[in-house]
């Protein structure tokens, strides 16, 4: 697939040309203040190896549209398994249930001819056999890494998206978007006692750097330490106290107890801790946390949640959301930033051509201070310190959360 046409996955002879595309999305979308058709095709692969065998081997491709309508803050969507000028022509009858729009209809995104990734695709660049070669090897050498390793578990998978999207005022905007990913985790044993450690690497690149035995032994390396170290954990002492979090993984805490309480639709409803708070104190002085969608990863390829445009076609960018404590800002899909009178953040995201898009989070961090990390933690005289943490969850609306340190 990487050395053909990619619009050619979405516009096919006899079904759609870009000529209808557009016809058919102006007169859907007459009626509307803003809009867009997204059209996607999406090839995925995934290997499961476990129990010292292929467990799993799929792949899948499809393709399909959403047309998305919106007046006022009304929202009208449809969407098909099937790019054809006729299924369009359906999914337009549908808008005509939204009341007409009232005032202008919002301006385009501006135009970006910028690429953080390739548009080679994953799937195709690495044999079958060498895939499965690699998961066996992992197998092999994390149980070889140590007699208390008593299972182990790896998985590889990459997919690799085509969108368009395309408005009425004549905008179209492209890109292709690889992805790809490496999982390992293994169990301890001793004195009867299992526990799990797992460790995860990948972004919007192809897998050549997965291949690598420096990265692959990286994960297993990784995997194998926070099991053994779980061996010897001891239950949390109750009560408060201080923790100190190290940095990577940790950060799941931000992105779930601060990222989603900045997230536009939220705050728009007022659903949020956040809402209304702009200009307030609401974190430490030194406390900057930035989404960013531009952030550049292994061989200057993209992060995981990096992107060239967002899926209304807005490109990416840094939005500084708390600086030194003060909230600055929040993130913004085009429907929520024009109800609350911003400009869109590039962050309208969707799960897929099936789903409306609206305001989430890129790669969201906080930005390195100036303390040393040791004199931090001379500071601790008793407290936890969390290298690295699993799953969680928050309530936006109090700002309360749980979390679990792996």
């Amino acid at each position: 697939m990487t050395d053909i046409d990619t619009r050619s996955l979405l516009y096919r002879s006899g079904l759609l040309t870009p000529a209808e595309a557009q016809a058919l999305t102006a007169n859907a979308l007459k009626s509307c203040d803003d809009g867009e058709l997204y059209l996607q095709f999406i090839a995925s692969e995934s290997f499961g190896f476990d129990d010292g065998r292929l467990k799993t081997a799929d792949y899948s491709r499809d393709a399909g549209f959403g047309l998305r309508g919106v007046s006022g803050e009304m929202t009208g969507f449809a969407h098909a398994n099937e790019i054809s000028a006729a299924a369009i022509a359906r999914a337009g009858e549908t808008l005509k249930l939204l009341n007409p729009a009232q005032g202008q209809p919002a301006p385009a995104p501006r135009n970006s001819n910028r690429h953080l990734y390739t548009e080679a695709s994953p799937l195709d660049a690495v044999p079958f056999e060498a895939k499965v070669k690699l998961l066996e090897s992992i197998d092999a050498a994390a149980r070889a890494r140590d007699p208390r390793v008593a299972q182990v578990s790896a998985s590889l998978s990459a997919s690799w998206s085509v969108v368009e999207i395309v408005r009425a005022d004549g905008f179209v905007a492209h890109d292709v978007r690889p992805l790809v990913r490496l999982n390992v985790s293994i169990v301890a044993e001793q004195n009867g006692r299992r526990e799990t450690g797992s460790f995860g690497i990948g972004g919007r690149r192809l897998y050549d750097d997965l291949f690598a035995p420096e990265t692959w032994n990286r994960a297993i390396d990784e995997a194998l330490a926070q099991a053994l170290v779980n061996l010897e954990s001891v239950a949390a002492p109750a009560g408060e106290m201080t923790v100190l979090l190290g940095p990577g993984w940790p950060g799941v805490l931000l992105h779930e107890a601060v990222g989603h309480g900045l997230e536009g639709d939220f705050n728009r409803k007022g659903t949020s801790a956040f809402s209304g708070r702009i200009g307030e104190r609401v974190a430490a002085p030194g406390v900057t946390v930035v989404d960013d969608g531009t952030l550049l990863g292994v061989n200057g390829q993209g992060r995981r949640g990096s992107l060239s445009i967002d899926d209304e076609g807005t490109p990416t960018q840094e939005n500084v959301l708390i600086e030194d404590g003060i909230l600055k800002g929040y993130i913004h899909d085009r429907l929520n930033a024009r109800l609350m009178g911003v400009a869109p953040t590039g962050n309208g995201r969707r799960e897929n051509f099936a789903h409306a898009p609206m305001p989430r989070m890129t790669n969201t961090f906080m930005r390195a201070g100036n303390d040393d990390p040791a004199e931090l933690l001379s500071r601790v005289k008793n407290g936890i310190f969390a290298k690295s943490f699993g799953g969680g969850q928050v309530d936006i609306t109090s700002g309360k959360f749980v979390f679990s340190c792996t």
